[in-house]
C-alpha cells in the first residue's frame, strides 16, 4: 500500500476513536479540522520509509507511531498558531484554528491531539510492551523536555538563544523521533537512526526560515515574515539567502549519507532525496543529488 495511503487511513481510524458520541461536537470538528486535509506529512513519511528500510517487520506498530508522531506535529501547529505564540491566522491554507474555532477550543485541541497521540501508540503496539515502552519514550522524548517541541517554544521566550539548541529542540526533535521511532517499530536499533532525523530536521528548520523570506503566503500556506515580526531566530535572514540556500543542500546531502546500513538502504536515500523537494517552493532551492 502507498504510504501516503497508508497514513491518511491509520490516522483517519485513530482520530475516529475520539470524535465518539460523548466528544463535543466543536472539539471533535476541531480535531479533525487540524489533522486534515493534509499537509506533507513528511514525519509520518519517514517513520514508514524507515520501517520499510529496516525490513517492515511489525506494520501495525509503524502505522501507529506513524499516527501518533503526526498527531503530535499537528498538536504543535494548533498550539504554534495561538495568539500568545506566533498569532496567526492562517495555517495550510486555511483559517488556523483557534481562528475558526475559537481560543478555547483550540487549545484543547491541541491537548486533545497529544493525549491521541500515545492512545495510538497504546493500541497498536499492545502486544508487544517493551516495544511500545520504547515507542512512548521517543514520543515524549521528542516532545517534552529538556529537548523536545516544548522546549523549542520556551526557548522563544528566553532573553538568548541559541539558534542550534532553538532548531534541534522546535524541529529536529520530531524528525529524530520520527526515523527512531520507524527502526523501532521494525525491530530495529533506534538510536542509530536518529542523526538522520536530526539533519533532515534542521534542514526543514532551514527550509522553513528559507520561505519565511523569500517565499509567498499562497506558496506556502501560512503568513511569511513572522520571524522577524517576532524577533525569531532565521537562518535565511541572519546568514543571508544564498548562504542559507547553501547550507540547506549541505544538510540534505549529509542526512542522505546518514542513512544506516539495512535493507533498503538504496531505496530509502533516494526517498528522502525525492522527499526534500517538498521542503521549498519550486525555484527556490537546487536540491543536491
Amino acid at each position: 500500500m502507498d504510504l501516503g495511503i497508508r497514513i491518511e487511513k491509520a490516522l483517519d481510524i485513530a482520530l475516529a476513536k475520539a470524535e465518539g458520541a460523548d466528544c463535543p461536537p466543536k472539539l471533535a470538528a476541531a480535531l479533525r479540522y487540524a489533522v486534515f486535509p493534509a499537509g506533507h506529512r513528511i514525519r509520518p513519511r519517514l517513520v514508514l520509509a524507515v520501517s520499510e528500510a529496516c525490513g517492515g517487520s511489525d506494520p501495525d506498530a509503524a502505522d501507529a507511531a506513524a499516527a501518533a508522531i503526526e498527531f503530535l506535529h499537528c498538536a504543535s501547529l494548533v498550539h504554534d498558531d495561538l495568539p500568545c505564540f506566533d498569532d496567526a491566522d492562517e495555517r495550510r491554507g486555511k483559517a488556523s484554528v483557534h481562528k475558526a474555532y475559537g481560543e478555547p477550543v483550540a487549545v484543547l485541541a491541541g491537548d486533545a491531539l497529544i493525549v491521541l497521540a500515545f492512545e495510538t501508540l497504546a493500541r497498536g503496539v499492545l502486544a508487544d510492551p517493551l516495544k511500545l515502552g520504547g515507542l512512548i519514550r521517543l514520543a515524549g522524548q521528542a516532545v517534552g523536555a529538556p529537548g523536545g517541541i516544548c522546549a523549542g517554544q520556551a526557548w522563544e521566550s528566553e532573553a538568548d538563544v541559541s539558534f542550534a539548541a532553538y532548531h534541534r529542540a522546535k524541529t529536529a526533535s520530531l524528525f529524530a523521533g520520527a526515523t527512531a521511532a520507524g527502526a523501532l517499530a521494525a525491530g530495529a536499533e533506534p538510536l542509530q537512526w536518529r542523526a538522520l532525523g536530526e539533519r533532515l530536521g534542521e534542514a526543514y528548520q532551514v527550509a522553513d526560515d528559507i520561505s519565511d523570506v523569500a517565499a509567498s503566503p499562497d506558496q506556502i500556506g501560512k503568513p511569511c515574515g513572522r520571524d522577524l515580526a517576532l524577533g525569531r531566530p532565521n537562518a535565511a535572514r541572519e546568514l543571508g539567502l544564498a548562504p542559507a540556500i547553501a547550507l540547506l543542500e549541505r544538510m540534505i546531502v549529509e542526512a542522505i549519507a546518514s542513512v544506516p546500513p539495512c535493507p533498503g538502504q538504496a531505496q530509502l536515500r533516494a526517498a528522502i532525496l525525492l522527499e526534500t523537494k517538498r521542503f521549498l517552493p519550486a525555484g527556490l532551492v537546487r536540491h543536491a543529488a
